[in-house]
């Protein structure tokens, strides 16, 4: 295993930018830090060595000492690990939204490689529709147009920010829903406020602040005093070879899925 070791300032520095800098899309942002980020960045259990295993999700969460199980108050009723520090700051964003008449459903959070392989090769089969409509081996029989069809919304194994412990999908997986009633009213109040407890979108409408990567996602949601310092990890050490073990891993390569996709996030869920 490969491990990138980050030294104290090096990781104090990431928390500390983590903290100042909202989604570009926040309706409401601030130069000071809330008391409750504060708290939630006094993190003396960063994880210094945490490498290319665990960037590209070969664990079980259910046994890394750094991860708990999500209380079903906080979800759809199907079982969620998290990493502690986002659980803790989700918890607190929670507690915050329902104040404001908002509820925030977990819908998905950590998945390891095994399991995003088994929604991976589902797709790549044609036994789980694309969007609902395409079968990928009839609408897509070269393989690398089949490998962008999928990776339009879902992550090949081992590049999977859920991987990390560190996102979390919410309420609904379409972006139709957030656009008017109920799901109107949940990602204004995370645009405006997610910012506060260290989340952020990272995938933003795609555009020229962000050409690559998969579709826009207002329903996942991202901890960035550890995601941020994790993306940068990936950045300076995982490679498109790293992306094997399973069917379609060959396109990484020619798709170049660690540069456009891995990294192809919003810029404000980036370090400066």
């Amino acid at each position: 295993m490969r491990y990138f070791l980050f030294p104290m300032s090096v990781v104090a520095f990431f928390v500390a930018s983590a903290c100042g800098q909202a989604p570009s899309s926040a309706a409401e942002s601030t130069d000071a830090e809330p008391p409750q980020m504060a708290a939630a960045d006094q993190r003396d259990s960063f994880p210094y060595d945490y490498g290319i295993d665990y960037l590209t999700g070969h664990f079980d969460p259910a046994q890394h000492p750094d991860f708990v199980a999500v209380d079903g108050q906080y979800t759809d009723g199907d079982p969620y690990f998290l990493h502690k520090d986002t659980y803790a700051a989700f918890q607190r964003m929670h507690a915050a939204a329902l104040e404001d008449g908002v509820r925030l459903i977990i819908i998905s959070a950590t998945r390891n490689f095994d399991r995003q392989k088994l929604i991976w090769e589902a797709k790549w089969r044609g036994e789980r529709l694309l969007e609902g409509r395409e079968k990928a081996p009839e609408a897509y029989p070269d393989p690398a147009e089949r490998a962008l069809a999928i990776l339009r919304y879902s992550s090949m194994p081992g590049t999977s920010r859920h991987h990390w412990g560190t996102d979390m999908d919410l309420n609904d997986l379409t972006n139709e829903y957030f656009d008017e009633g109920e799901g109107k009213a949940i990602y204004g109040w995370l645009t405006a406020h997610a910012a506060e407890y260290g989340f952020c979108q990272p995938y933003s409408p795609k555009g020229e602040d962000r050409p690559d990567g998969y579709n826009e996602e207002r329903w996942h949601w991202s901890y960035l005093p550890i995601a941020r310092p994790l993306t940068d990890m990936a950045r300076a050490k995982l490679q498109n070879s790293d992306i094997s073990g399973f069917e379609g891993a060959e396109t990484a390569g020619s798709i170049d899925v660690v540069r456009k996709y891995v990294l192809g996030v919003n810029p404000a869920c980036l370090s400066e």
